[in-house]
Parts: C-alpha cells; sequence; structure tokens
C-alpha cells in the first residue's frame, strides 16, 4: 500500500484528487496540506504547510497548487527522500533543473495534464508535425487559471518542436510584418510554434493543434470538461511513480504495461 500525502487538498483539484486517491487500489491516502481548518479527514493527518508535514507519513506527495508552492514540495521531497508528484503549472527549465540537480534517488514526475486525451493529442500531434508546413497551439482555460501559457500547451509546442528537427524542417518563422495589436499573434514557443492562450468563464481545460498546408489543414483537439477527467492519469502517476528515474515531465512515462 502506497500511502500519500496531498498538497493543496482543499481546492477543487485537490479534492476531486482525494476521492480519487481514497477511493484507488494499492493507494492510501495518510495526509493533507492545506490551512482549511475545516478539512478534517477521519485517519488523515492535516498539516498547514509542506515543511510541517512528517516526511515519515508518506510515500508521495502531490502538489495541486500553485508554481511557487511547487517549488517548495519539491524541495521538500527532495530534502527527505519523499517521491513527488507535481500536477502544477508555471515550473521553468530552471525550476526543473534544480529539481534534478537536488533529487538524488527521490523521483520527482512534473505532469502538465494529468488527462488521458492530453497525452495522446500530444502524440498524435507530435506524428503530424513533420507533414504540414506550420502549426500553431491554441489552449482554452477557465477564467481563474493563474499562468499562461499553460504547461500543456508548452510541452505540445516542445513535441512539434522536436519532431520537425527530426524530419530535418526548419525552425517556424512568422510571415506576418506588423501586428496592429502587439501580441495578437501569440507567444513564440520552441521551434517557433505559435501559442495562443484563451481564458473565459465556462471553460475548463481544452487544446486544438492547428497544422496547414497548401490547399490543406488538420485541427486535433481535446476537451476536459470535468476535473474527473484527471483522476485517472492521477492515480496511475502515484502507482507507478517508481517506473522513472529523477525528474521526468509528462504522464506518458508511466502509461503502457
Amino acid at each position: 500500500m502506497r500511502r500519500v500525502g496531498v498538497v493543496g487538498a482543499a481546492g477543487k483539484m485537490g479534492t476531486a484528487a482525494v476521492a480519487a486517491i481514497r477511493a484507488a487500489d494499492g493507494l492510501q491516502l495518510t495526509a493533507v496540506v492545506t490551512r482549511d481548518d475545516a478539512l478534517v479527514l477521519e485517519g488523515v493527518v492535516r498539516s498547514p504547510t509542506i515543511e510541517a508535514l512528517d516526511a515519515g507519513l508518506v510515500d508521495v506527495i502531490v502538489d495541486l497548487t500553485v508554481a511557487d508552492v511547487a517549488r517548495r514540495t519539491i524541495a521538500w521531497a527532495c530534502e527527505h527522500g519523499v517521491d513527488a508528484v507535481i500536477g502544477t503549472s508555471g515550473l521553468t527549465d530552471e525550476d526543473l533543473e534544480q529539481a534534478a540537480d537536488a533529487a538524488g534517488a527521490t523521483r520527482i514526475l512534473v505532469v502538465p495534464n494529468f488527462s488521458i486525451g492530453a497525452v495522446l493529442l500530444v502524440a498524435f500531434a507530435a506524428q503530424a508535425a513533420s507533414y504540414f508546413d506550420s502549426v500553431e497551439v491554441i489552449e482554452l482555460h477557465h477564467d481563474h487559471k493563474p499562468d499562461a501559457p499553460s504547461g500543456t500547451s508548452i510541452a505540445t509546442a516542445r513535441a512539434l518542436a522536436a519532431s520537425r528537427a527530426a524530419r530535418g524542417m526548419p525552425d517556424l518563422v512568422d510571415p506576418t510584418r506588423t501586428e496592429t495589436i502587439p501580441g495578437s499573434r501569440g507567444a513564440v514557443g520552441p521551434g517557433g510554434v505559435r501559442v495562443h492562450s484563451v481564458r473565459l468563464p465556462g471553460l475548463l481545460a481544452h487544446e486544438e493543434v492547428h497544422f496547414g498546408s497548401p490547399g490543406e489543414g488538420l485541427v486535433l483537439r481535446h476537451d476536459s470538461y470535468d476535473r474527473a477527467s484527471f483522476m485517472h492519469g492521477l492515480v496511475l502517476a502515484l502507482g507507478r511513480i517508481d517506473r522513472i528515474a529523477g525528474v521526468q515531465v509528462g504522464l506518458d512515462h508511466v502509461l503502457g504495461e
């Protein structure tokens, strides 16, 4: 039985995660990290901060908060030798490099998106990338998401750029010469892939990858309508964390038999 702690257990994702972990075979929820005094679970220790949590209570910690908190969770996990699953957007390449330097034997899996469908979208998009002249990414999220672009869209852009580079294709160059409104062409991601962010109430998490070549186009889209879509991937990540070494990014590292 793998003992699990949840950082951000009182949030929307955290609440869903607590329920999923308690229902999962092979996982036992033993600790939550939250300042919400109203969250009381029988047999589960509540800690106000990650630094105050007894590391002996958990085998793996999952963070479902924001980047500033996740950095502290990663540091704590590395210090105490506790494996970690980080489901938080906004971590930088520098953050990942620092985590890799500090990890030692600690396993850290950073998951931009726990949805199986989102992982498949990235795989399909990478496969298509080298067959089209150009590609752009649009990510759409609820209006309370604090960061842009999303971690999923950045991971998608990286996969697209890597696929194109593997086929000897050059970085994309935008032919636009004048932006009437600055920023209207979106952000420039890896390999020149443009990434556009939409924030609207009523949305949850959605992504489109638009491909174009002379005379044809292809659009791949994934939609998460409910946070339940993330729970299967989260449980898989927690149950299979021992399949990775060091710091890895992406749910694909624990998929497959």
